[in-house]
């Protein structure tokens, strides 16, 4: 019997609005100025607050994944929450990954997360090895010890605030990898309860 095509490379995530993924682009141009060295960008307007990554999943997944999502989901008051605060992963000393950060209703956010963590190992995928951090993420640094700036730039802009929104739908997004970046397409939409 032929195994089912693993060919869809899919994540869960909650999309801001437009007027926050625009603040997100201003705050990238403002750091693109200030910090040298190689720096892959994300496109403001493909970011997204990731909950669960999944790789390349199968037609039959999609379906497994949904049902899941659905169930929790549509358990879930909307959430308020706010995109503001810069960082970096793992740490000052070794930069990789520079964000915004994620404020308000975080403690149930996490709780979501978690649940639809449980649900998904349910169904065969392993869960996170890492703790939980919300973020939009604004950029990759290629080699850390040739970027310079980095700190100075996140110190400068550490009370960014990007806007707040009411977090009522999330969506299944699959991505298609080509070389001027990610295209995502939306495969499903969940709604909160309301």
């Amino acid at each position: 019997m032929n195994k089912e095509e693993k060919n869809i490379r899919a994540f869960l995530a909650i999309e801001p609005p437009a007027a926050i993924l625009d603040a997100v682009g201003t705050l990238q141009k403002k750091l693109k100025k200030d910090i040298a060295g190689k720096v892959s960008w994300t496109k403001a307007q493909g970011n997204h607050l990731t909950l669960k990554f999944f790789g390349n999943i199968s037609q039959n997944d999609v379906k497994n994944i949904c049902a899941a999502a659905e169930k929790q989901i549509a358990l879930t008051p909307p959430l308020s929450l706010k995109i503001e605060k810069t960082g970096c992963f793992p740490g000052g000393k070794n930069p990789r990954v520079l964000w915004l950060g994620v404020a308000g209703d975080t403690e149930k956010l996490a709780a979501l997360q978690a649940r639809l963590e449980e649900e998904f190992e349910k169904i065969g995928f392993a869960r996170e090895g890492r703790n939980f951090r919300p973020h939009l993420t604004l950029g990759r640094i290629k080699d850390p010890r040739q970027a310079k700036g980095v700190g100075e730039a996140l110190r400068k802009y550490e009370d960014y605030c990007a806007g707040a929104f009411i977090c009522n739908e999330m969506f299944l997004f699959q991505s298609r990898l080509n070389p001027q970046g990610a295209i995502y397409t939306k495969l499903e939409k969940f709604s909160f309860h309301c």
